[in-house]
């Protein structure tokens, strides 16, 4: 195993002042890295792709772990630190350079199975997280998803019907897939710390009902969560079906979103794929 410097060092030493506008804080603790990093199990010759690595922290946990990792970074500052990363674990670690939201992460993998893990940066990660959980193909090529978000994001993803966290996160991450709030982090373990606290969600896929098109979830919670604070009646009454469904599965609509269960929604999604 290579012998190296800690990461307060090469942030020095490469000028890597974390970026407000790239949304950057970055984990110092090789300990705490080395706990994530574990969290999907044994990664050794396992593919990972990794979002936002800046300095490398969680990479060199991960490369020590014996993963196979494809890093994404758009700050060019911090190529330099991730490619002496790669010198020190040859063969192990690929750098892509660009906007993770613009790039064909499956492509990028080369279309076979992977694990992505992350301290995913602020401003991108829940954008980034909607699309990994999104598509009509299931199961997906990501076989777990380990991923940073605020701590108020990560309530928001696993939370159940009616807790003031519930809403279109919590369903579209739980519908076909297992979410489970892994790690709280505390902010005083980033450099520069946040204004708030941290948590860790691990994701792994699970059985898609059947009938069910995730398309018309998707726009059905959209509608649904867009007013949340409107009865169902209201909310819904722009999704062509929807009103008809909630008769005729028994929802009161004058019931709000929040109040509606995962399973509730997915047999409205199914009620509206089966007439469309």
């Amino acid at each position: 195993m290579p012998d190296l410097p800690p990461i307060r060092e090469v942030i020095a030493r490469h000028n890597l002042a974390a970026s407000k506008a790239l949304g950057q804080n970055f984990l110092l603790d090789e300990q705490l890295l080395a706990r994530i990093a574990a969290l999907p199990g044994d990664l050794g010759g396992q593919a990972v792709l990794e979002v936002g690595p800046g300095p490398g922290g969680l990479t060199r946990a991960l490369l020590r772990a014996g993963a196979r990792v494809t890093a994404i970074e758009m700050d060019r500052r911090c190529l330099p630190a991730l490619a002496e990363l790669g010198d020190a674990f040859p063969g192990q670690l690929t750098v892509v350079e660009g906007d993770a939201l613009k790039l064909d992460h499956s492509e990028l993998m080369g279309h076979q199975p992977f694990h992505v893990l992350s301290n995913l940066p602020y401003n991108v990660g829940t954008a980034l997280f909607v699309r990994w959980l999104g598509g009509e193909s299931w199961p997906p090529l990501w076989q777990s998803l380990t991923l940073m978000f605020q701590r108020e994001v990560a309530d928001r993803i696993v939370a159940d019907a009616g807790d003031d966290a519930y809403g279109r996160l919590a369903v579209l991450a739980q519908w076909r897939s297992e979410a489970r709030l892994a790690m709280k982090v505390h902010r005083s373990a980033f450099t520069p710390p946040p204004k708030v606290m941290s948590a860790i969600v691990h994701v792994t896929p699970a059985a898609m009902p059947e009938g069910v098109s995730a398309r018309t979830l998707e726009r059905l919670t959209e509608a649904a969560f867009g007013q949340r604070r409107k009865m169902l009646r209201q909310s819904l009454k722009g999704v062509p079906g929807a009103l008809e469904a909630l008769a005729s599965l028994g929802i009161d609509e004058t019931r709000r979103a929040e109040t509606v269960s995962v399973a509730e929604f997915v047999a409205l999604a199914k009620a509206l794929s089966s007439c469309q």
